[in-house]
Formats: structure tokens, C-alpha cells, sequence
């Protein structure tokens, strides 16, 4: 059994799971100060509904994927790859814009929850209110985490073992912290995590490009017609790609993918043993790019280019933020000169 294929859902589901354990925790804190302790059990029952949509939402995808590849015939060895790319595009958008949009929100996470659950206890439906809170936090990350085991539907039930152990540890460590007192860097654990999400993210980059070129290859093979699909062949190749371009490496022989420690990279990282030009530029391309955006949700920087489009004949010119200093500065150089 290969248990490297559960090891990125273990990963996501842990720091996603941590994320509504913290939520849950600071709503039972905000109860508890407001004497509500009554209403802990609609806690509950919100953790429950929003565990059991995400599994209804997992078991529907999967009953959708398996009666598409059965139905379509002829077409399943194309239907297959292509829902695990759509899918696998689909968890890319999704995690990388949770990731970056709840890193820029954490600062003020605590201050929404807090006010969300006040708003709730001023109204007569207060338990409806502790109720939908609790159950679209842990909806919204367990739906992360279905995209990413739908994108990985053909690696068998492991992904699925590996978000429940990832759920598992992500309970205990929001006992540790709130029933305990256990004292944990939280934001350490989420930088780590982060970068280690990205990277799974980025070699999800890596994957659906295989799967499209996949998806070309076998569809170019069905006719003379279809030959065209596949715009880029190298005939001496090996292992030659249909839109990818040139190779860039074939490690097979020196690091294969099927081995350790290359099985653990692939399941982690994306790796692959045979790398081409339109992979390898798409994967730097989005790891620098979310890389730079993720880092920049991080320390709160904000980049502001020294000029600024105007219009019209006048072309660029310096932004108010640029502009405003040296003002001052040409100010101040002439109230010295008249001065002297």
C-alpha cells in the first residue's frame, strides 16, 4: 500500500482543521465570558453539520467521478484524467486563495468572530446564529480538502485515511490549547504550514499539466484526424510529450518517482521524473507569483510602483506618495536659500 498518498491530505487537512479549531475555541471562550454556556451545544451540532456536508459533498463527487468514467465508454481513458485535472485546477484556485486570504485575515480573525458572536447573542434565534457560524467555518475548510482528495480520486482511499488522520491531530491540538492550556506558537505553526501548502499546491501545477497532456495524447490517437491534438511530438523521444515541449530532465534512472525517497516527493511536492519546458514554467511561475503574494499577506507590505499613468499627454507621473516628499524637500531647500 502506498501511504505517501495520503501524506498532503494530512497536511492540508491539519492546518485547515487547526484553523476551525482555533475558530471553535474562541467562540466557546466568547460563550463562556458571556455566561452562555447553554449554547455550547449548538457548537457541537455546528462542528457535526459541517463534517457531515463535507462528507455528503465527497461522497457525491466521488459517486459523480466513478459514473462518468463508466458511462462514457470509448472515452473513459479520456474522461478520467480530464475530471482529475478540472478538479486539480479547481484545488489550486481554491486553496491558494484561502491560503493567501486567511493569512491577510488572521489579524483580525479573533475581532470577527468575537463580534459575530455578539451580533448572535443579541438576537432571539442566538443559537441558530452560534449554529451557522460554526458550521460554514467547518464546511468551508473540509471543502478544501474534498477538491483535494477529488483531484487524487484515482489514488484509492488513502488520500481519504490521510485527511482523517489530519483531522484527528487537528482535534487534539485544539483540546491542547483550549482545554488544557497547552501554550503552542500558533503563528510559527501556520508559517510552516504555509509554505509547505504552497509547495503542495505548486506541484498540483505539475500534475494537472501531465493530466491534460494526458488527456491530448489519448484523444490524438483516435483518429488520423485527431493527430493534430497533439502539436508537439518528439520522434526520437523516449518518452515524448504531446503539448509540454522539450524535456527538461529524466531523472528515471537516478531519482525515480515509484521509489523512495522519489515516491515521497511526488506525493508531497509534485515531483516528477520526467520534467518538460511548459511544466517547469508554469511551476515557477506560480511559486513565485503566490510565493510573493503569500509573503506579502505575512508582513502586511503593500507594493506601490513610484509612478503613475496620468493620461493624456502628460504620460506617467510620480505617484502622490513619491511626489509629496520632494515637494517638501524643493519647499524647504527654498526657505533656506532665502533664509541665507
Amino acid at each position: 500500500m502506498d501511504f505517501s498518498a495520503a501524506l498532503p491530505t494530512f497536511v492540508i487537512t491539519l492546518r485547515e482543521g487547526v484553523e476551525a479549531a482555533l475558530i471553535v475555541g474562541i467562540v466557546m471562550s466568547c460563550l463562556k465570558k458571556a455566561q452562555r454556556p447553554s449554547l455550547s451545544v449548538w457548537v457541537y451540532l455546528g462542528i457535526a453539520a459541517g463534517l457531515g456536508l463535507s462528507l455528503l459533498t465527497g461522497v457525491l463527487f466521488t459517486a459523480l467521478l466513478t459514473g462518468l468514467s463508466v458511462s462514457v465508454g470509448r472515452y473513459g481513458p479520456v474522461v478520467e484524467p480530464l475530471l482529475e485535472a478540472v478538479f486539480s485546477v479547481l484545488a489550486i484556485v481554491m486553496l491558494s486563495w484561502m491560503l493567501i486570504w486567511m493569512t491577510q485575515q488572521s489579524r483580525f480573525l479573533k475581532g470577527q468572530i468575537e463580534g459575530s458572536v455578539g451580533e448572535a447573542l443579541q438576537s432571539k434565534g442566538a443559537q441558530w446564529g452560534i449554529f451557522a457560524l460554526i458550521a460554514a467555518a467547518v464546511l468551508r475548510e473540509g471543502f478544501e480538502t474534498v477538491l483535494f482528495i477529488a483531484a487524487k480520486f484515482r489514488q484509492g482511499l488513502m488520500p481519504a485515511l490521510g485527511a482523517g488522520l489530519g483531522l484527528l491531530v487537528a482535534a487534539g491540538i485544539g483540546l491542547l490549547i483550549f482545554r488544557f492550556g497547552v501554550k503552542v506558537n500558533i503563528r510559527l505553526f501556520f508559517k510552516a504550514m504555509g509554505i509547505l501548502l504552497l509547495l503542495i499546491v505548486s506541484g498540483l501545477v505539475l500534475g494537472t499539466l501531465a493530466h491534460f497532456d494526458a488527456v491530448m495524447r489519448t484523444l490524438s490517437q483516435f483518429d488520423r484526424q485527431s493527430e493534430a491534438l497533439c502539436f508537439y511530438y518528439e520522434r526520437f523521444a523516449r518518452e515524448p510529450s504531446c503539448v509540454l515541449g522539450p524535456g527538461v530532465w529524466n531523472l528515471s534512472k537516478v531519482l525515480p518517482e515509484d521509489q523512495f525517497p522519489g515516491i515521497l516527493l511526488n506525493a508531497l511536492f509534485g515531483y516528477t521524473e520526467r520534467l518538460y519546458q511548459v511544466q517547469a514554467v508554469a511551476y515557477s511561475f506560480f511559486l513565485i507569483t503566490a510565493g510573493l503574494l503569500y509573503l506579502q499577506s505575512l508582513s502586511g507590505w503593500r507594493f506601490q510602483a513610484p509612478w503613475k499613468w496620468s493620461g493624456g499627454a502628460g504620460g506617467f507621473r510620480l505617484s502622490s506618495s513619491t511626489a509629496a516628499p520632494r515637494r517638501r524637500d524643493f519647499r524647504a531647500r527654498r526657505r533656506d536659500s532665502d533664509s541665507g
